[in-house]
């Protein structure tokens, strides 16, 4: 009796080291014969590598270079790479038990859409991930799921990075936004908020811009998108003379077709299919077109505007995307009121912060000439001041190559147009007839010319400092002219204002004392008076020739200093983009 129960304990005891043998062979964790050299990390939920794979990944991450990738140079990310793999034991992360995680599946999705944010989904590897998940599952080898893991990675970073900062740096334009400030140590971003995240695309929604204007900019992206899919790219036949209300136009089908597909037209306008005289509702349609690419709305199909009806609404898109990338180049949202001039558009809006931007004024502007050198540049700071009956101090290279030709000819000129010579510390030297000598010192550049306070002087009754090595502010002016045409790109550099007594007003609302009477008594006043802000501004000078307003109306401007053409030259390079 006592030998049968010890025989029987004995196969009770191998049948349980039989069952948990199997148990760790055949769980969850296990790797069949091809993959027995990938242990798991004890409690690390990672799956290591044996020493084959690891010196493989680090020979591959030194190099930076990795020819499965549609971009194979990833040098310029080959430091956060190491530094991931060294932060995971060099183990796979996106890998377990030759399965991609659920984390890796929702990179693979958000990658493959990337068009949908203005990117490429090509620059991601878009079309390469449903071969790459599919050699995963025919039990693949463990340097099969490395190369899937490091793609994934490179992938991944790409993409970060892409959505928060740019795919270039704004410096190579001369752009002066620093991306450094907001760069991410895309090493750790990857390990604390995607690799264990329940909700990638969530996780990665607080890396792009937060501005209203960026995700009004998205959804209107899908839209042309959708649009240029269903466009016939007909083009408007060109006529012999400008096309008025009332002639008679064989390309009136097409211009229906074209109006009531980018909503210009309504959609229950009444237009007969076989019409051929361009009137009624699509002459408004047409004023609504020219309104939104920034031409005068006269209803007349000019040289200008068929040329612009005819541009392909994939090249509107291309547009909208090189306009998402400027977006993603702005500084990180400051959390008070802003100020936004944008140069293509000939327009200043001024921001109220309510946890989302509120419109709180617009006005039209004029901006430094496309010619000769005068751009105004692209840049962010923070206004500091206001000043009131402003001195103009005329820059050495106006002087030099415009006042000085006068002043030989004359030399009472300057005496007659209200300007007069300076020393560095502002003594007036002369504010009458300008001697040989004053002429040569002002040639020198040890004398200087400015103009007099008051109606008539360049900058106007206030001018708006945000200090800056451009030496660039905005002003009123006294040719308000210009304000009246539909391109306004006339000044040297500065930004000139519509409306200048109203931004005084907003930006001067947290001054105590300070009125809109008050403001109208300090421009009209006998001297020159600075008031410093109670609360300095930020101010963004930006280059977007997409704008979708508040109402949802997309507006398309001229590539006045050829940035956009830059910019696409520079993205259809591919990896490694400019830094």
């Amino acid at each position: 009796m006592k030998q049968s129960w010890t025989w029987w304990l004995g196969q009770r005891i191998s049948a349980s080291l039989v069952l948990i043998a199997l148990f760790y062979a055949c769980g969850p964790n296990s790797t069949s014969s091809a993959q027995s050299s990938s242990p798991s990390s004890a409690g690390t939920g990672t799956q290591l590598l044996n020493s084959e794979s690891q010196a493989w990944l680090r020979t591959t991450i030194a190099s930076g270079n990795f020819a499965d990738l549609r971009w194979p140079d990833f040098s310029d990310y080959r430091d956060p790479v190491k530094k991931f793999y060294e932060l995971n034991s060099d183990s796979l992360t996106w890998v377990k038990g030759m399965n991609p995680t659920p984390q890796a599946q929702q990179l693979v999705d958000l990658l493959s859409q990337a068009d949908h944010k203005g990117l490429s989904a090509d620059d991601y590897d878009g079309p390469r991930w449903k071969d790459r998940l599919a050699k995963l599952k025919r039990q693949a080898s463990e340097a099969d799921a490395l190369k899937f893991d490091i793609a994934l990675t490179v992938c991944a970073m790409r993409y970060i990075s892409d959505l928060h900062i740019g795919r270039v740096n704004p410096q190579h334009f001369a752009f002066a936004f620093n991306e450094e400030s907001k760069k991410y140590d895309l090493a750790e971003f990857l390990k604390e908020h995607i690799v264990n995240a329940s909700d990638v695309s969530g996780s990665l929604a607080q890396v792009e811009p937060p501005y209203p204007g960026y995700r009004r900019a998205l959804q209107a992206l899908q839209t042309y998108i959708e649009l240029a899919k269903r466009d016939d790219g007909e083009r408007l036949p060109a006529g012999k003379k400008t096309i008025a209300p009332g002639d008679t136009y064989f390309g009136v089908p097409r211009l229906t077709r074209l109006l009531r597909l980018v909503g210009d037209l309504p959609a229950d306008a009444n237009v007969p299919m076989n019409q051929q005289i361009y009137v009624g509702q699509l002459v408004e349609a047409v004023k609504s077109f020219q309104r939104r690419y920034g031409r005068d709305p006269n209803g007349r199909i000019d040289t200008q505007t068929l040329a612009d009806l005819n541009v392909p609404l994939s090249r509107r898109v291309r547009q909208m995307q090189l306009t998402l990338e400027r977006w993603r180049w702005l500084p990180d949202v400051p959390r008070r009121p802003l100020i936004v001039a944008n140069i293509p558009e000939f327009r200043l809006r001024a921001y109220d912060y309510d946890q989302d931007f509120k419109l709180a004024l617009t006005m039209k502007v004029v901006v430094g000439k496309a010619y000769g050198h005068h751009n105004t540049p692209v840049f962010s700071d923070t206004m500091e001041y206001v000043v009131f009956r402003p001195y103009w101090a005329v820059p050495f290279s106006i002087t030099k190559g415009e006042m000085v030709p006068h002043l030989l000819r004359d030399p009472d000129y300057l005496a007659k147009k209200g300007f007069e010579v300076v020393d560095r510390k502002q003594n007036v030297v002369s504010s009458g007839t300008v001697t040989p000598e004053v002429l040569s010192q002002i040639k020198a550049g040890t004398l200087f010319v400015r103009q007099k306070p008051g109606p008539k002087d360049a900058l106007g009754l206030v001018k708006f400092v945000f200090p800056n090595s451009y030496n660039v502010y905005m002003h009123d002016t006294p040719s308000t002219e210009f304000f009246a045409r539909s391109r306004r790109d006339f000044s040297h550099g500065c930004i000139r204002l519509e409306k200048p007594a109203d931004l005084a007003a907003w930006v001067l609302r947290d001054n105590p004392g300070w009125t809109p009477e008050r403001i109208h008594s300090a421009m009209n006043g006998t001297a020159p008076q600075q008031v410093n802000l109670a609360h300095p501004l930020p101010v963004f000078i930006v280059y977007g020739t997409v704008i979708v307003a508040e109402d949802g109306i997309v507006s398309f401007y001229d590539d006045i200093y050829g940035y956009d053409a830059i910019l696409d030259r520079a993205l259809a390079k591919g990896y490694p983009y400019p830094r």
